[in-house]
């Protein structure tokens, strides 16, 4: 109580108009009306970290899956090829962020199986050292990633791009690249017979429908090349890959050009990020609509205690404190439907695993079908910037719909007020 008693006066009206009696039907209906604001605040915020949380989740799968093939910096020398590759890659190692390095060829080319021809990335790796810079080693469904020997003139291709050639391990497909070669007919694609020796599935449809393996020195061949194209770096960090990028730039001799993970997929990141984005600005909305509901529920409050107002203004009470009584009470509000969202929300956010399962097997429908999304369950990442940032605005929204209501309780006359009373 000594607390209490110490607390400013203002602060206590604002804590009593906050939890405002039943004395009256009209006070029911303005502690309702109350209600409904906090409730609307929660809910909004609730969303709004529950959609961000599962929108972290989608992007970190896929980004996850996408790096499972991708390497996190890859290193070109400018004149196409890189012949001092182990060199290079002595160097890259004494970044100590640097954990995984391999050589690799990479081109484009048709893959063609009786009448049917499909476009493909092509890239030359050499097996033994793939598993140092990606997990294709780990999703091999049929076939070994070790059968691309040297000569042999082996494939391995995306389980969704093997389906539509119509292959199997063991088949035989024929690959087309577009560099050209001089015939006494004149110039044709240049053509090479391979034997799918495996197929993988990375879980990502434009890695799985668009992507062979062959190894490097079959690739060089196809390619007329003397040395790889350059090479393909894993680092500790991946979110670090664009900084280590920069610094190995400096450190790494010759005249070579970076690119990081994030580079390669430019467009779909920005893609992902206006989406979030977009989704923070409509359910930010929804706050925004809950909180502005402060705005009649202290006028409300303010007319029914005009009589209260004045006497405080007769004792003494100036126009800045009667102000900020109804700050504080509609501050409160604010910051309790905050609280109470913001707790809703983690709490869903954390347990979406088993909350959606329940409700699927209660309604008896799934939401996420594996043969299309690749995935079955539903994903979160719950991200903690984002939760301090949504209460932030949610509590920032609230304080400014206070002060109108506000300002016009300090502007209440006192002899008007109590004329009728």
């Amino acid at each position: 109580m000594s607390i209490i008693h110490k607390m400013p006066y203002e602060w206590l009206v604002g804590l009593r108009y906050t939890r405002a009696g039943k004395r009256s039907s009209r006070n029911s209906f303005i502690s309702f009306i109350s209600l409904i604001s906090v409730s609307g605040i929660a809910l909004g915020v609730a969303a709004l970290i529950v959609v961000l949380s599962v929108m972290n989740g989608f992007q970190k799968e896929v980004t996850d899956r996408m790096l499972s093939v991708l390497a996190h910096i890859e290193v070109f020398d400018a004149s196409g090829s890189m012949p001092n590759w182990r060199q290079a890659e002595q160097e890259a190692f004494r970044n100590p962020a640097v954990r995984g390095a391999a050589p690799f060829v990479e081109t484009q080319g048709l893959l063609l199986r009786d009448d049917v021809m499909k476009p493909s990335v092509i890239r030359g790796i050499l097996p033994s050292e793939e598993h140092k810079v990606s997990d294709v080693a780990k999703q091999i469904r049929q076939g070994s990633l070790d059968a691309l020997k040297p000569g042999e003139f082996n494939i391995v291709l995306g389980y969704v791009l093997a389906r539509s050639l119509g292959v199997q391990v063991g088949d035989k497909i024929t690959m087309m690249l577009a560099q050209g070669q001089t015939t006494p007919a004149g110039m044709v694609p240049r053509t090479r017979s391979f034997t799918v020796a495996g197929i993988f599935e990375a879980g990502h449809y434009e890695f799985d429908s668009g992507m062979a393996f062959i190894n490097i020195e079959d690739a060089q061949r196809m390619e007329r090349l003397a040395a790889p194209n350059g090479l393909r770096l894993r680092v500790a960090d991946m979110h670090q890959a664009p900084l280590i990028a920069q610094e190995l730039k400096k450190t790494m001799s010759g005249d070579l050009f970076m690119r990081d993970w994030s580079k390669m997929n430019a467009t779909w990141f920005a893609a992902v990020q206006t989406e979030k984005r977009m989704m923070f600005i409509i359910l930010t909305l929804i706050i925004a609509v809950a909180a502005f509901n402060l705005v009649s529920t202290l006028v409300m409050t303010v007319t029914d205690k005009q009589a209260d107002i004045a006497i405080l203004r007769t004792l003494g009470s100036s126009p800045r404190s009667i102000m900020k009584i109804f700050m504080i009470q509609g501050a409160l509000v604010g910051i309790m439907g905050t609280f109470v969202g913001v707790g809703l929300g983690v709490l869903v956010a954390l347990n979406i695993d088993v909350i959606v399962p329940f409700i699927e097997h209660l309604l008896g429908v799934q939401f996420l079908s594996k043969d299309i999304y690749l995935i079955s369950e539903m994903p979160s990442d719950l991200r903690w910037p984002d939760v301090f940032k949504i209460g932030g605005v949610s509590v920032l929204l609230a304080f400014v719909a206070t002060i109108y209501p506000s300002f016009a309780a300090s502007r209440v006359k006192p002899a008007e007020a109590l004329r009728y009373e």
